[in-house]
């Protein structure tokens, strides 16, 4: 079982606008949807409010440190990103995947074994959040599909696979 981390990002790495995706890109959800059915996802409050509901057929982990914070039946709640990664390794066999947002990701990066990484060919001037910058000494590309635009999604875009070149084997490696 891993922890990855799966994005999609603008060519200057925006994520997210006013806590939306910026764009429209049927392609990547139903990418995401493939990738992520069946597993874990982990992802911060704003995520899970922008999303609006628990997704289908995957296990619901949402992090927030508002006490307050309500989530519907069977989505699970945790108060740091530790907590919940540490929760879901012991859970299942499943995959992780981390969904966002932005502080998520920073996170998230130190554990992630791989990043599925769709870049779309755009740049958003007014975006809010961003995804980290990867260091190139860390990450390897394993693969690459690239698309044009077509009726359905407005802007070519290419998925992406990155690897961790020095895994972190065991969550206590995050710790330390």
């Amino acid at each position: 079982m891993s922890v990855n981390s799966i994005v999609a990002c603008s060519k200057n790495n925006a994520i997210g606008r006013e806590n939306q995706i910026p764009w429209y890109l049927p392609a990547d959800l139903k990418y995401f949807k493939k990738i992520t059915t069946g597993h874990i996802i982990i992802m911060g409050r704003k995520t899970y409010e922008s999303i609006g509901r628990a997704l289908p057929k995957r296990i619901n982990i949402v992090i927030s440190r508002n006490k307050d914070f309500k989530v519907e039946d069977g989505v699970l709640l945790f108060s740091s990103f530790l907590d919940a990664v540490d929760y879901a390794l012991k859970l299942t066999e499943r995959e992780i995947f981390v969904i966002g947002g932005g502080e998520v990701y920073r996170q998230a990066l130190s554990v992630s074994h791989k990043i599925y990484y769709t870049e779309v060919d755009t740049e958003i001037t007014d975006a809010t959040v961003f995804f980290p910058e990867l260091v190139d000494s860390e990450w390897k590309l394993l693969s690459e599909e690239k698309y044009e635009k077509d009726e359905n999604n407005p802007f070519d875009y290419n998925f992406k696979v990155f690897i961790r070149t020095n895994p972190v084997t065991v969550l206590s490696d995050f710790n330390t």
